[in-house]
């Protein structure tokens, strides 16, 4: 009678939580409907619709851009220099995180140039790196690569300061070795870091791409948005806007699914991560 009890109680609550994700679903729904029919009648006679266009615009200029040639040569082209300097950036700020945070001495010795040069606007860059590397796509991967470096760097270097001495003593005293070390201390001290870092510093890409993009280009969301502007095409350029806000989506979907799976398969729960202020 007790189990029969608590499997109905259970039963409950999971459908409970059905209906609860259910009504915050609807909710959401209903509020992109209220807002792109406010949007439908307010343009031309409240706001100025060469400024703002109309959904039904964006949305044929989307359709439009979709299916051309040139609009998923744009998409393309920023795809590969997102997930190039992203994934460069991830590798660069783990090793030199890593580098710095298992030798003090040499933590101290360059952090202060590091901080430095995080300092410096990305943006401001852009320029510099056109001069090493031309218009064509390593400018823009190399300023990709930046954001996602530092934010990589700050994670993993102070993630390895923080970790706990006792901790490391006792695996030590037991006779751990080095690969010991690594694998019941520093990767699970360093877990949640990590993929704190890669979800922070996956939209840092993406802004690098497009502000780059923007500078100088020849493809590219980031050329398509500037030439919309420019020729004061509205529809176009919020059909633009609204693929990148898709890529962004997707991107932070496939991190927050990679962070479940590498914590479970750790043993470790979700917990408050690093919030990686330093980019």
């Amino acid at each position: 009678m007790r189990k029969r009890t608590e499997v109905v109680v259970a039963t409950r609550r999971k459908s409970g939580r059905w209906q609860g994700q259910a009504t915050l679903v609807a909710l959401r729904v209903a509020v992109i409907a209220i807002a792109l029919l406010l949007w439908q009648v307010l343009s031309g006679p409240v706001l100025p619709e060469y400024a703002v266009s109309k959904p039904t615009e964006v949305a044929g200029a989307l359709v439009e851009m979709l299916g051309s040639a040139s609009g998923w040569a744009d998409i393309r082209a920023t795809v590969v220099e997102v997930v190039a300097g992203f994934s460069m950036g991830v590798v660069l700020g783990a090793l030199l995180g890593l580098l710095l945070g298992s030798f003090p001495l040499a933590g101290r010795v360059l952090e202060p140039l590091v901080a430095a040069f995080n300092g410096i606007p990305k943006i401001a860059l852009a320029p510099l790196f056109l001069l090493f590397f031309g218009i064509g796509a390593w400018s823009k991967i190399t300023i990709a690569m930046i954001g996602p470096a530092f934010v990589m760097f700050y994670n993993i270097y102070l993630g390895l300061r923080l970790r706990e001495r006792e901790l490391v003593e006792v695996v030590q005293v037991m006779g751990g070795r080095r690969h010991h070390l690594l694998a019941y201390v520093t990767i699970p001290t360093l877990a949640a870091p990590f993929f704190a870092a890669l979800k922070t510093g996956g939209p840092l890409a993406i802004l690098g791409v497009i502000g780059a993009e923007f500078i100088a280009s020849t493809e590219g969301l980031g050329h398509g948005l500037f030439t919309s502007a420019m020729n004061l095409d509205a529809a176009t350029e919020f059909a633009g806007l609204i693929v990148l806000v898709t890529m962004t989506l997707i991107l932070n979907g496939l991190l927050t699914w990679l962070d479940k799976l590498a914590l479970k398969r750790l043993g470790l729960t979700a917990r408050d991560r690093p919030a990686a202020e330093h980019a």
